[in-house]
């Protein structure tokens, strides 16, 4: 049985595409994956999901926690027979949440105690509550519990957060340690922090390294400070990490952004956009994001993308599912998303082709010319 394995197939430039081994399951990278915030895919089901090319999911700690718990997936058998999806499941440690409820929350050296959303009761979430959500959860990919503070707070907030986020890494990595047989099967993975610069981002790499993960993760991206930021931040920090490790651009994001942060080294991505665009109305494609709403498909009998294979182009017009959002109707939404995630993995596959055949640059380049080209 395999804990954990990443094989680094080809490299092109600093793009790598691999695999990663767990016993569930094989990871294809670079990889995208759908995120299952209360152990759904908006939209879908596990197996229409798996049908688009994902090989694992993502769910959040902060919202299972609060609804319906993590004892009582548990006592249910886990989060994959809960949820019906028996490959692997990265599991976020709630920090990103919390982070976004500055109005609700009270951060201490201990950790985060929070109000909920739901029903205004009170939680606290510390690096260790987090390890035991993640195990009860059953998660084979854990994340360790961090602050993620907005890039544009004063650099010296951003030290203090990121001195903080390190010291719960270390706390992360012990109570993990401590979780029996979930600790022998599963995964933890580290996570950076240090916003746009690159001294606090160094020393938050050296300082995860020295505690040793399985994998580590660039946080604080993807929070506001635009692409060009996110860009020039990943010039250097993807370098920063151990290259035979996988590293995951938490949050990340529109199809063009995987792009850029592929050529500059990131192995995994997750991110709501390509199901809460099909919610929407916005359809991906590789002549950029449509909006099924607009008056101009009322009578086009064409498919969403002529260059796509999902099995939503294959029978669906662009007449038809504009009705569908115009009148409110479910299947819209769930059309749509079948094919922004089928999309969205599609790209990933184009992605590992071209590295493996050296072709990255040029691939990147004909994407964003035709992507981002004004429709004629």
């Amino acid at each position: 049985m395999t804990r954990f394995e990443f094989e680094i197939h080809a490299t092109d430039g600093k793009a790598r595409t691999g695999t990663i081994r767990m016993r569930r399951g094989e990871i294809r990278t670079p990889a995208f994956m759908p995120v299952g915030t209360a152990a759904t895919v908006k939209a879908m089901k596990p197996e229409s999901v798996r049908a688009t090319g994902a090989d694992i999911l993502l769910g959040n700690t902060y919202h299972l926690m609060l609804r319906p718990g993590a004892e009582r997936v548990a006592r249910l058998g886990g989060l994959h027979r809960f949820m019906n999806w028996d490959r692997p499941i990265l599991t976020d440690s709630g920090g990103y949440q919390v982070m976004s409820l500055a109005a609700l929350r009270k951060l201490t050296e201990e950790g985060v105690s929070f109000q909920s959303h739901i029903d205004g009761s009170r939680h606290m979430l510390t690096p260790e509550r987090s390890m035991e959500i993640q195990r009860l959860l059953g998660s084979d990919i854990v994340m360790a519990f961090d602050e993620c503070p907005r890039a544009d707070r004063p650099l010296a907030e951003i030290e203090a957060s990121m001195e903080l986020s390190m010291r719960w890494a270390r706390r992360s990595r012990d109570a993990f340690d401590a979780g029996g047989e979930h600790a022998e099967r599963s995964a933890l993975l580290g996570i950076q922090q240090g916003a746009l610069d690159e001294r606090l981002r160094a020393r938050s790499a050296e300082a995860l390294q020295q505690i040793g993960f399985d994998g580590y993760a660039i946080g604080g991206l993807a929070v506001g400070e635009g692409q060009e930021a996110m860009f020039a931040t990943l010039d250097f920090a993807p370098g920063q990490l151990p290259e035979d490790r996988p590293r995951y651009l938490m949050g990340v994001g529109k199809p063009d952004d995987l792009v850029g942060a592929v050529l500059r080294g990131v192995d995994m991505f997750d991110c709501v956009l390509p199901t809460r665009s099909g919610r929407n109305g916005q359809a991906f494609t590789w002549n950029g994001p449509l909006n099924m709403r607009n008056a101009r498909h009322a009578e086009d009998t064409g498919p969403i993308d002529h260059d796509c294979f999902c099995q939503v182009c294959k029978a669906y017009s662009r007449a038809y599912l504009h009705h569908l959002h115009k009148a409110g109707e479910m299947l819209g939404a769930m059309l749509l998303t079948e094919h922004n995630l089928s999309f969205y993995q599609a790209l990933m596959a184009g992605m590992r082709s071209s590295i493996a055949s050296g072709t990255m640059d040029r691939f990147a380049a004909a994407f964003i010319d035709r992507y981002r080209r004004p429709p004629g």
